[in-house]
């Protein structure tokens, strides 16, 4: 158990680098999002066939949409510009991701429920980061800070 002393240093150290921590924060999340991006550019047919795969209506739209978003977002939180909204956008974004693409009850015991699952648990995680961003905001080291 912490003394009183070490919780109260915590605390401190928090309070005195917020402003950095939330900064690593942002760029953490976004972190998910760019390298999906990336992968969905690196990899169009490959994510116009998953879509597919899902059985959704134009999945080249979709693939696009899915891109564009997931761009928006990366800016957004690394560059703390519209930093709320992106929190926003992105936790809906993971939310219809997760419904669409994640529901893990719907496959056989065995490694791709295990493999869902995990997505499902990541995705919930992400959107708890979304919730953060949104109620701490973007911190001093922000474009909106600076507007």
């Amino acid at each position: 158990m912490k003394s009183h002393f070490e919780s109260r240093a915590l605390d401190e150290f928090a309070s005195r680098k917020a402003d950095v921590l939330i900064l690593i924060g942002r760029i953490l999340l976004a972190w998910v999002f760019v390298g999906s991006a990336y992968g969905a550019l690196s990899n169009f047919g490959g994510s116009v066939g998953y879509f597919r795969s899902l059985n959704l209506p134009a999945p080249e739209l979709f693939t696009i949409i899915n891109i564009a978003v997931e761009i928006i977002i990366s800016l957004g939180l690394i560059f703390g510009l519209g930093t709320r909204y992106c929190a926003v956008l992105m936790f809906v974004f993971v939310l219809m991701a997760t419904v669409i693409a994640h529901r893990y009850w719907e496959y056989p015991a065995g490694a791709q429920q295990i493999g869902q699952y995990n997505h499902f648990l990541k995705n919930i995680s992400i959107m708890g980061g979304a919730m953060l961003i949104f109620v701490t905001g973007p911190g001093r080291f922000s474009l909106d800070r600076a507007t």
